[in-house]
C-alpha cells in the first residue's frame, strides 16, 4: 500500500513525523536506491527499500510506549547540540530507537511519554491543545482558599492544595498546589501566578491524558501497552 514516505519513517520509529519530513528535504531518504527530496512522495513499506538518516526502515518494528519520570535539567530530546543529558540517558538498554511526544521543560521534572508509533504521536500532537496535563507546583508563599478558584479561573485551570512534604517538619513555607489544565499551558499559568507574586518555584508533570506516574521511581521508565493510553 502506497504512504507518504514521512508517514512510513515515522512509525518505524527512526524519527518523528516532522523530524522524517526534513531528513527528506535534506537529501537523507533513499527509495530502492534512489535519493527523494520531494516531500509527498510516496513509498510501499512492504514492497519497497527505504532507508532514511542510514537506517533501513523496517515495516514491521514492534511498538513500544514508555513512561518516563524525567528528573529536572534534562533535555526532553534524544540529542542535545550544547552536551546537556537528554531523555537517551535513561532508557540505556532499550534496543527499540523512541522519540518523545510533546515536551517538558528543561527544568521541570515528572511526566515524559515516549514511542515509536509515529501515527499515535501525530494524532497526540495534533489534539495536544486539549490534553488534559496535570501538575504539581511549587510557588513562593502560600494561596488563601479564597485565591484558589479565582486564581485558577484566570490560569484556565483547577488548583487545589495537596499534602505538603515539609509541613510535618515544620518546615513549609513556599509551598506545593495541583494544578489541573485543559485547553490552556503552563506558561500561561506561570504568568498568572507571577502576577500574583507567586511566582513558581518547580514544576511536575504528573499526569498527561491517562497517563499518571503512580508507582513510578524518579528517572525510572515502564512500558505500556496501547489500552492504557
Amino acid at each position: 500500500m502506497l504512504e507518504r514516505l514521512q508517514k512510513i519513517i515515522a512509525r518505524a520509529g527512526i524519527a518523528s513525523r516532522r523530524h522524517a519530513e526534513q531528513l527528506i528535504v535534506s537529501g537523507q531518504v533513499r527509495v530502492n536506491g534512489q535519493v527523494i527530496t520531494e516531500l509527498g512522495s510516496k513509498a510501499d513499506a512492504a514492497e519497497d527499500r527505504i532507508e532514511a538518516a542510514g537506517k533501513l526502515v523496517e515495516a514491521n518494528e514492534r511498538r513500544i510506549y514508555l513512561v518516563l519520570n524525567k528528573p529536572p535539567e534534562v533535555v526532553s530530546t534524544m540529542a542535545d547540540p550544547e552536551g546537556r543529558k537528554t531523555l537517551r540517558n535513561f532508557l540505556r538498554g532499550l534496543p527499540e530507537r523512541v522519540y518523545p511526544v510533546g515536551r517538558l521543560d528543561y527544568d521541570a521534572s515528572g511526566l515524559v511519554f515516549l514511542t515509536n508509533d509515529g501515527d499515535l504521536a501525530a494524532e497526540m500532537l495534533k489534539d495536544w491543545s486539549h490534553l488534559q496535563q496535570v501538575y504539581h507546583v511549587k510557588i513562593k508563599g502560600r494561596l488563601l482558599m479564597a485565591d484558589l478558584e479565582r486564581l485558577g479561573r484566570n490560569a484556565g485551570a483547577v488548583i487545589r492544595t495537596v499534602r505538603q512534604p515539609d509541613a510535618s517538619r515544620g518546615h513549609a513555607e513556599n509551598f506545593w498546589y495541583e494544578a489541573t489544565l485543559q485547553d490552556s499551558t503552563k506558561d500561561h499559568l506561570r504568568r498568572v501566578l507571577f502576577a500574583e507574586k507567586h511566582p513558581v518555584e518547580k514544576l511536575k508533570r504528573i499526569g498527561l491524558g491517562t497517563l499518571n506516574l503512580e508507582g513510578l521511581p524518579h528517572v525510572r521508565y515502564r512500558q505500556i501497552g496501547t489500552a492504557s493510553l
